[in-house]
């Protein structure tokens, strides 16, 4: 199986110290830097998580546009698409723990891509995600996914400079923060272009500032990367 049949059969793929080591200090300064309580964003946040405001920051930028995040990127959205927004989270001491869930794509299956980028090192005791490997792509008249079902999720485990690039529709979650310790991440998001109008009438409720006009052809990262 070619690493892009395995990519497309997984719905991710966790790309290891993806991120240069010389920028992982400077981006968690700005990470730590930008931090905003809960009512200084247009939607309230979870009490028992860090929000970083940080996507005006060049280095930050940088770290969306690496080509192997956006090779796979565009091999699972399989058209032009843009980047369409970054923040920081962090799950505090005692909380981060989500239900197993979809963040849906928004007209077709595929249309919508994921990444987190990991600024620490993550593992089960500071609450590292959990992902359902497949779960994206159901196959025809089987039963709805049950999200109360753990027995197939894979709580993942890496060193800071990780990132995970996953289909919107894969089943996964964050976990609990056991002990404190930092796990400080990048969120991202990438559409297909067809989604610009529907993203430019929610930005200001996510809070999105920097320019999402650039577009990304999939084929234009094809010689950089896994994905041919």
């Amino acid at each position: 199986m070619t690493d892009r049949e395995q990519l497309h059969q997984n719905g991710y793929v966790l790309l290891r110290r993806a991120i240069p080591g010389e920028w992982l200090d400077e981006l968690r300064a700005t990470f730590d830097a930008q931090v905003r309580p809960s009512e200084q964003w247009p939607v309230p946040r979870g009490w028992d998580w860090r929000h970083s405001l940080l996507d005006d920051d060049p280095t930050v930028l940088a770290v969306c546009r690496l080509p192997a995040v956006l090779a796979a990127a565009g091999a699972l959205i399989a058209e032009r698409f843009f980047l369409s927004q970054v923040e920081g989270r962090e799950p505090l001491a005692g909380g981060g723990h989500q239900v197993l869930h979809r963040d849906l794509s928004a007209q077709r299956p595929g249309d919508r891509v994921n990444a987190l980028a990991f600024l620490d090192d993550y593992g089960h005791e500071n609450g590292a995600t959990r992902i359902v490997p497949g779960s994206h792509r159901p196959e025809p008249g089987a039963a709805p996914f049950d999200f109360s079902d753990e027995s197939r999720s894979l709580q993942l485990c890496g060193s800071a400079g990780d990132m995970l690039v996953f289909d919107a529709d894969l089943v996964h979650a964050g976990s609990l923060n056991v002990t404190g310790a930092r796990r400080r991440t990048l969120l991202i998001g990438y559409c297909a272009e067809v989604l610009y109008a529907s993203h430019l009438a929610t930005a200001p409720l996510r809070n999105v500032r920097m320019d999402t006009s650039e577009r990304f052809d999939p084929a234009g990262f094809a010689a950089a990367s896994r994905y041919p």
